[in-house]
């Protein structure tokens, strides 16, 4: 039997479909067991499909650029 701790890590690499076979039989079996783990898989599971559906935008390479160098200008100002 794995540990909690072991069966979160795989619980997460599940999700990212990057467990294997074995892994996530011991997760199975794991989770018939604890009812902790349980919980645990299945919020990690809603927060991952949340995650999914949401619409993020993020900056581009040059928004980021613009930004570090007014980030820095203000730096070197305050010094």
């Amino acid at each position: 039997m794995i540990s909690c701790d072991k069966a979160a890590v795989i619980c997460s690499k599940t999700q990212y479909r990057e467990a294997g076979f074995r892994e996530r039989l011991q997760l199975w079996m794991h989770l018939l067991v604890c009812k902790t783990c349980t919980s645990f898989s299945r919020k990690n599971g809603k927060l991952t499909n949340l995650c999914d559906q949401a619409v993020i935008k993020t900056l581009s390479p040059e928004e980021k650029s613009r930004l570090k160098s007014l980030l820095q200008s203000d730096l070197s100002k305050d010094a």
